[in-house]
């Protein structure tokens, strides 16, 4: 009879390997996604008037830059642990924008805002259709994606190659559809918010603005609470159909 104990091991082992597989494979695509979406914001003001993230060097995608050792680093990988792999939530160091630098401050401020989610959005765009162009090539690897490569799959040298390329592409395809269509909420601070906040009318326009300093506190219980199944019946199947939609796959093979 083996020891109480032993019982564990595999299940340990097993639970280890697939989180350092989760962050071998989402690290990247989750870094690049959030450093463009800032980077988006800044590069946008700039152009619009406002140099003051590029004047403090944050117009680069150079990570070092945009890397916040808590919100980039501890939360992400404490996240990656604590849920299996399951659920990550991350964020950088914000790019400095001073809106009242820009040429017309309430009009830029929709394109400053909404330049990170697009930019992300983009970035979907062109990771899914790469993945869709190596699953035409080889249709058989769409196999392997659920079993993230399962044995079978390391036989084949060139699925050896691709599967890991396709797991990073989808990664970047879910993380980036994410951060678009979450920013998009319409609640400050978040981009959604800002975008909202100029295209209201002045009175309203202010009115809206003022519950900024709440809205991480609104955004929070809206997704923990779900009132009126707001993330998992609005929020999450937008984001599972935006997937589906540039990946051109079910949601079942991810």
């Amino acid at each position: 009879m083996p020891a109480e104990g032993a019982t564990w091991a595999p299940i340990i082992t097993m639970n280890i390997d697939h989180i350092v597989q989760q962050i071998s494979i989402s690290a990247i695509p989750i870094l690049m996604a959030v450093i463009f979406h800032e980077v988006a914001h800044g590069w946008v003001a700039n152009k619009r008037g406002d140099p003051t993230a590029r004047l403090v060097g944050r117009l680069t995608l150079n990570p070092l830059p945009h890397i916040d050792p808590v919100g980039t680093v501890i939360i992400p990988i404490f996240l990656l642990i604590a849920t299996k792999g399951s659920f990550v939530f991350g964020y950088a160091k914000p790019v400095p924008v001073n809106f009242m630098n820009l040429r017309r401050p309430k009009e830029d401020m929709i394109l400053v805002a909404g330049a990170g989610p697009a930019t992300n959005l983009l970035l979907a765009i062109l990771c899914g259709v790469l993945f869709r162009i190596i699953l035409a090539i080889n249709p058989n690897l769409i196999l392997h994606l659920r079993q993230e490569g399962g044995p079978s799959a390391w036989s084949d040298p060139v699925a050896v190659i691709l599967i890991p390329i396709l797991l990073m592409l989808l990664q970047a395809v879910k993380w980036n559809v994410v951060l678009a269509v979450f920013n998009m909420i319409p609640i400050p601070p978040l981009d959604g918010g800002r975008v909202m906040v100029g295209l209201l009318p002045d009175r309203q326009s202010e009115a809206w603005s003022s519950i900024e300093p709440f809205g991480f506190f609104i955004i929070i219980a809206l997704v923990l609470l779900d009132p009126f199944g707001f993330w998992t019946q609005i929020i999450s199947p937008l984001i599972a159909t935006v997937m589906m939609w540039i990946l051109g796959i079910h949601s079942f093979f991810y």
